[in-house]
This record gives C-alpha cells, structure tokens and sequence, in this order.
C-alpha cells in the first residue's frame, strides 16, 4: 500500500485546490484523499481560523493535536477507524457539532468535555450500553443527535420507532432533531390540540 498522506501534504494539496491558504481558511477540507490520511499530526496546529475541520473517510484511528484550533466549532471525522473520542479537550470550550459516524466508537468516553455540543452524529457505531449513552444527558445544549446504526439503537428500534424515540427524548429534553427527523413530543402535540 501507499505511504499515507500527512496532514501537511494534505493542507498543500486543500490550497492548491481551494486557491487559498489554510491557515486564513474557516472552513478546512481535508477528506477522501488518496492515499488517506492516517494520523491527525500536529501540522493541524497551523489551521488557526479554521472553524470547520472535515478528515472524513480517511483511515484516522485517533483524535489528536487540536491543540492549536481555538475556533473550532464543528469537526467532521465520520468513515474512519477512529475507536475512542478521547482528544477532544483542546476543543471542549468552541466544539459545536460533531460528525463521527461510521467509525469504531463503542463508549462515549471523552463527550462530556465537550460544553457546547449542540449536534452529534455518531450513526454506525458499537454503542451497546443505555449507560453510555446516560453520558450524553449530561450536555445541556444538544439539540440533534444521529444514533441510528448503533447496537443500542438497533435494540432499542426492535420495539418500535415511538419507543426508540421516546426513549432518547426522555434522556435528552432539549432534542430537536434525532437522525434526521424533527422530533414531536406528547406535549407539544398537545399544545397544538
């Protein structure tokens, strides 16, 4: 196989493309490469105005070197490798929406840093226990999550999409919007009436 691309090669190659310099940029396209990148190194720290970062289907198996994005306000790392979501602390304080689904992510240890998250999509994932996903009630600005595609998901739709509903909603008040769908609740519904 090919030696992967780093994400310096990978900055050159966005500004040749974009005709533009990374480090000036707020939105940063890193994704799809070929060959993929693997590892997120510490030339990200150059991206200083970047407030959307995407390294989506890459071959990434871990969050690091955030460090120097100060602006960051939504990350995009779905379709890699990527196991844990450790690593996001450098960005708890300005992180509003992630995108990590189609990865290997099985607990949810790491959310809670994450302050401000307003939208989680973490579709296709290994999340088998109501436990792990407990660590999400305590992010008070979540207004959309994807969940679908994980087993507790999975187990949980066996009774049925109002239970599956029903049961995030109850855990997540404030939710607007749950894998795609405008959420309805009973009161609300009654409101209308």
């Amino acid at each position: 196989m090919a030696k992967a691309t780093t994400i310096k090669e990978a900055i050159t190659k966005f500004e040749e493309h974009d005709k533009c310099k990374a480090n000036e940029s707020k939105k940063v396209m890193l994704l799809g490469l070929i060959p993929p990148i693997e590892k997120m190194d510490a030339s990200l720290s150059t991206l200083v105005n970047c407030e959307h970062l995407s390294l989506s289907t890459n071959i990434i198996e871990k969050i690091a070197n955030l460090n120097g994005l100060k602006n960051l306000k939504v990350l995009s790392l779905a379709r890699n490798n990527i196991k844990s979501l450790t690593g996001l602390e450098a960005v708890g304080d300005t992180l509003e929406e992630l995108w990590i689904s189609y990865n290997n992510i099985e607990k949810l240890k790491g959310i809670n840093v994450l302050k401000k998250l307003k939208v989680l999509y973490i579709r296709v994932n290994n999340v088998k226990d109501m436990s792990e996903f407990s660590k999400l009630v305590d992010l008070p600005n979540m207004k959309e999550l994807g969940f679908v595609g994980n087993p507790l998901a999975d187990s949980l739709m066996e009774s049925g999409q109002e239970v599956y509903t029903e049961t995030i909603t109850k855990k997540l008040p404030k939710l607007k919007r749950l894998d795609g769908f405008t959420v309805i609740r009973q009161d609300e519904e009654e409101e209308e009436a």
